[in-house]
């Protein structure tokens, strides 16, 4: 084994005031066992952030080859509107793909707007055989469907179930019971995962882990189990460990775990 046989994954996002997001994720991907991490950050990334991730490696977007068979590209990390730039490749090169946060407000923006056919592309990936794994949650899920977020709570196991068959990807629609649904397959309801999971960052530090797992050969609905699984496990091992939910984990501490994870 050598580094490069273990996957490589790009982290897109940070843009101004989010970088955090960038560096959490691809942190994950990093203790999860990828062989080599880029960040593609849509701002230059803080000098103390460099120090913390020496072994992530930081480049343009331009200069990657996300079309690389063992690449697996992550998406939306605190990227701000600035997505909007890069999305349209992204979808049509990306054979492995995660898609968060301001990709997924982005996607359900562009319904009404000229990049509509963002819509088009992700749904057709899979017809080229691409892994997609969409990463909601309830409020990103809600501007998906074009309802509200307490309809897409009444019914988790349906949104994620629709969810997955209008976009013809794999979903995790995050919270208390995270719904993993794909087209054709019997949706899992995760049971891992406490209140300390409820922090900002966490939901990036799961995207990672995702992105390693795609990275390293498993297909899309495989990998979203398996790393949404341990993530919780994570936060269950923390709360067990220090006697309670309610001592702070952050997503920070978060990352550094997931290598136990492995």
């Amino acid at each position: 084994a050598h580094k490069g046989s273990q996957g490589e994954v790009a982290v897109i996002g940070g843009a101004p005031g989010m970088s955090g997001a960038l560096w959490l994720a691809a942190s994950a991907a990093l203790h999860q066992g990828a062989g080599k991490v880029y960040a593609c950050a849509l701002q230059a990334a803080p000098p103390f952030m460099l120090d913390q991730l020496p072994e992530v490696m930081c480049r343009p977007l331009h200069e990657l080859a996300l079309d690389a068979p063992t690449c697996a590209t992550v998406c939306g990390c605190g990227a701000g509107h600035a997505v909007s730039r890069v999305l349209k490749p992204v979808l049509e090169q990306a054979p492995r793909l995660v898609l968060d946060a301001d990709a997924l407000n982005t996607l359900a923006r562009a319904v009404r707007g000229r990049q509509a056919q963002w819509l088009g592309l992700l749904r057709s990936r899979h017809e080229h055989e691409f892994h997609t794994v969409l990463t909601p949650h309830p409020l990103e899920a809600a501007r998906l469907l074009h309802c509200s977020s307490s309809e897409v709570q009444a019914d988790r196991l349906g949104a994620a179930r629709a969810l997955a068959e209008r976009h013809q990807a794999v979903v995790v629609l995050k919270g208390s019971g995270s719904i993993i649904a794909a087209p054709g397959q019997i949706s899992h309801i995760n049971p891992t995962g406490n209140p300390l999971l409820a922090t900002a960052g966490s939901g990036d530090v799961l995207a990672g882990m995702i992105g390693a797992r795609l990275a390293q050969g498993q297909d899309a609905f495989e990998a979203a189990c398996d790393a949404v699984y341990q993530h919780g496990l994570l936060a269950d091992q923390w709360a067990t460990q220090h006697g309670t939910t309610r001592n702070a984990l952050t997503a920070s501490q978060l990352a550094a775990q997931a290598a136990k994870a492995k």
